[in-house]
């Protein structure tokens, strides 16, 4: 698996992460659906169109998934024991269809588990970028990983 151990991550450590996703209407409106969230914000297009956006705003839930997906394959890829929680969540700038959005990483702190030895906490700064450069979400996560070769992985 690509993803990294514990031990592998280091404090201050980024990655800028090589996938990247352009965001469509059928992206917002499925996402907004398939969670149950009728804002017409993000499914109406009339509605958007006497807003301030002009129209539809991207769905905020769909974009901190898709800024965290980006990161799995070059930080957590088959070494994540669990996702601990977000926090810091913020959505500095809006995101509308046809906007392609890019993830970066930094690694803010490590610390070996207190509960499961072989294991420890990551936490991570994930930041998502649009084709211009401005950034539009951001959030920090904690994660705890395995320990190097799959130590503390479940069945080991």
């Amino acid at each position: 698996m690509p993803g990294l151990y514990f031990e592998e991550f280091e404090e201050g450590q980024s990655f800028d992460h090589a996938f990247s996703r352009t965001v469509t209407e059928h992206d917002n409106i499925s996402f907004s659906l398939m969670t149950l969230n009728p804002q017409p914000l993000h499914i109406d297009a009339d509605f958007a169109s006497r807003t301030e956006f002009g129209k539809p705003l991207f769905n905020s839930l769909y974009t901190l998934g898709i800024m965290i997906g980006m990161t799995v394959y070059d930080t957590t890829l088959g070494t994540t024991v669990a996702n601990l929680g977000m926090n810091d969540v913020t959505f500095p700038k809006p995101v509308f269809a046809g906007d392609t959005l890019k993830a970066h990483t930094k690694v803010l702190s490590t610390r070996p588990s207190k509960s499961r030895p072989g294991q420890g906490i990551v936490e991570f700064e994930h930041t998502a970028t649009n084709q211009h450069g401005d950034v539009v979400a951001r959030c920090t996560r904690a994660a705890l990983m395995m320990g190097g070769k799959g130590e503390g992985a479940a069945g080991s």
